[in-house]
């Protein structure tokens, strides 16, 4: 089953996948660096590795099968063991008689397929896939959380009556099924890809809830008794006093796998019935988000690329909590990231760490405020500067004067949109003629949940829907943008009014969990500085006024970015009103 670099070279040639002249090229780099061709051609991005494994297929005779979109029956997977399918990347997924499908990725690895022949009796048919496939299926070992929580509650956890010194809560801690509820808990909101995890008592009983793409879900029910178990294990894993019960108390930790680095970060609450916890999660793991995977296109990209390669200056991100501002500021960071600068953030709290960057948290208790860190951070030669929430005048001006010397800063605030930040500013006691001179470029942004492309549903609105739809938006001026715009004009060029736009519904398939969503995108409204909005701003204009004028200069609003994300297919109508509605 061996594939020589001249079967593949020959092939690739015959059906002209690969341009001759850069495969002769990558053939003898291969050559001369001693590496796998199909490994030269996948790193430099030649050819895609389902292709590839293709080609690889054809070639041995073999079949090639695709299972990212396939549930196997539990009997065929476990044929073959968890261990052996993760560590060699090979899974079983259909068994006729006395044959047994196998899914794997090296075609020459006869050694394992050998081994669970073997063990298994059973004749083997290999069939190449691709990683992503094997991924797939290697998260349908984990069992559901209802049936794990199956085997581990059997008898009581912590008795009722049992006194709660810190030395009882220690050992309850250490207690094996407490730590498999807890290792469970996070285990299964890593796989569901949570964002937050709620563990609450009540009178009764324990809730906890994964808070998935925004929208909280009820993960499991446990009895009581495990409740002081659950937050005794999560303070020793967070490092927290454990026989502190009166108090909030905040922490962290992380976990770490070959699939995955995740940081948890931990909040303790003192609630009438025990102690609530909150824990945020992050992963450390995750490939560097682009300003482009996260929502961002067009002109809006262009002058947010335009404003953070500036030396100095501020660059503003607006929106609610949890509208995904930090992580477009973490974004920003990464791009700017290099060994040239030396970029430090003052935060509260720390959320990603991130390497060569100077991370401060602040600590108000010891006189550790965001403005007294930003001040003494200013004494250590910063060229990037991100402060994690401007909230008072005194950070404000300090931030507004590093900008003027020299620094390019990065911040938050919270407002509804991106020109009615330029007031607030005044409002927080900044003068006009300091932010026309330093800020460059304000970025105002919700999230909306990206609908699932395998079972969304194509529909057009009714008459009634769009008179409807004409009480909330201006729909005659975002149809014009969106035959204007470069993307939009694309998908609704043939349309003549909005009753021939095509729309998108969730409708709920098992690879969205039922949901209709998976994922989200931002939404965004991007406003650089230019002449005209200084000039507006110098005199104290309104929002309105400066809304006015950068829609003049081709500003696009969150509405009309709403609307290109609807007729792209990318989100609903619903969930694009749900965050846009004043």
């Amino acid at each position: 089953m061996h594939i020589g670099p001249e079967d593949l070279k020959n092939f690739l040639l015959d059906s002209n996948i690969v341009e001759k002249g850069v495969l002769e090229q990558t053939v003898s780099e291969a050559e001369k660096e001693n590496k796998n061709l199909g490994s030269l051609l996948l790193e430099k991005k030649l050819i895609e590795e389902a292709e590839l494994q293709k080609v690889y297929a054809y070639i041995l005779g073999i079949p090639f099968v695709d299972l990212s979109k396939e549930t196997i029956p539990i009997e065929v997977l476990q044929i073959v063991p968890e261990l052996i399918a993760k560590k060699y990347n090979i899974v079983a997924f259909e068994k006729n008689g006395t044959n047994l499908k196998i899914a794997m990725l090296n075609p020459e690895d006869l050694q394992t397929i050998d081994f669970i022949r073997k063990k298994t009796g059973l004749k083997i048919v290999p069939c190449l896939t691709t990683r992503e496939s094997i991924q797939t299926v290697l998260r349908q070992y984990e069992k559901s959380l209802k049936a794990e929580f199956g085997d581990i509650l059997t008898g009581e956890i912590a008795p009722e009556g049992e006194s709660k010194n810190e030395e009882n809560l220690e050992q309850v801690a250490a207690g094996l099924p407490i730590i498999r509820i807890v290792d469970t808990l996070l285990k299964h909101a890593i796989l569901e890809s949570a964002s937050d995890i709620h563990i609450e008592p009540d009178e009764k009983e324990v809730h906890v809830r994964y808070r998935i793409d925004g929208v909280l879900h009820d993960a499991m029910t446990l009895p009581k008794d495990t409740a002081g178990g659950i937050v005794a294990r999560i303070k020793v894993l967070s490092n927290l006093k454990l026989d502190e019960h009166r108090i909030p108390q905040d922490g962290r930790f992380k976990i770490q796998s070959d699939e995955y680095k995740i940081s948890f970060r931990v909040s303790m609450l003192p609630v009438f019935d025990g102690e609530k916890i909150v824990m945020r999660l992050l992963d450390e793991s995750s490939k560097g988000l682009t300003l482009e995977k996260m929502g961002l296109s067009g002109t809006a990209l262009e002058a947010v690329h335009r404003e953070i390669k500036k030396p100095n200056g501020m660059i503003l991100v607006t929106g609610p909590t949890g509208s995904g501002k930090t992580t477009t500021l973490y974004t920003v960071m990464d791009i700017l990231n290099t060994s040239e600068v030396n970029v430090s953030t003052v935060e509260d709290p720390v959320e990603y760490r991130m390497p060569r960057v100077n991370q401060t948290q602040i600590n108000p208790k010891v006189g550790m405020t965001f403005a007294a860190a930003l001040r003494s951070l200013l004494r250590q030669d910063p060229d990037i500067i991100m402060v994690g929430e401007i909230r008072d005048q005194e950070t404000l001006e300090i931030a507004m004067h590093a900008a003027m010397t020299g620094h390019l800063v990065l911040s938050t605030l919270h407002t509804n949109s991106a020109s009615a930040t330029l007031p607030r500013m005044i409002d927080m006691g900044a003068e006009p003629f300091l932010i026309a001179s330093t800020v460059n470029v304000i970025i105002a942004q919700r999230l909306v949940r990206r609908l699932c492309v395998e079972c969304r549903k194509e529909y057009h609105m009714t008459e009634k829907e769009i008179e409807l739809l004409s009480k909330s938006y201006d729909i005659k001026s975002i149809f014009a943008f969106l035959k204007n715009d470069p993307v939009g004009k694309k998908f609704i060029e043939k349309a003549k009014d909005w009753s021939e736009v095509s729309f998108y519904k969730a409708v709920g398939c098992e690879q969205c969990g039922g949901e209709g969503y998976h994922g989200r995108n931002g939404i965004y409204e991007v406003l650089p500085m230019d002449t005209d909005i200084r000039k507006l701003i110098t005199e104290s204009a309104t929002t309105e006024a400066l809304e006015i004028q950068a829609r003049k200069n081709g500003m696009s609003t969150m509405s009309e970015d709403g609307f290109l994300k609807i007729v792209q297919g990318i989100t609903s109508l619903e969930e694009v009103m749900s965050a846009t509605k004043e």
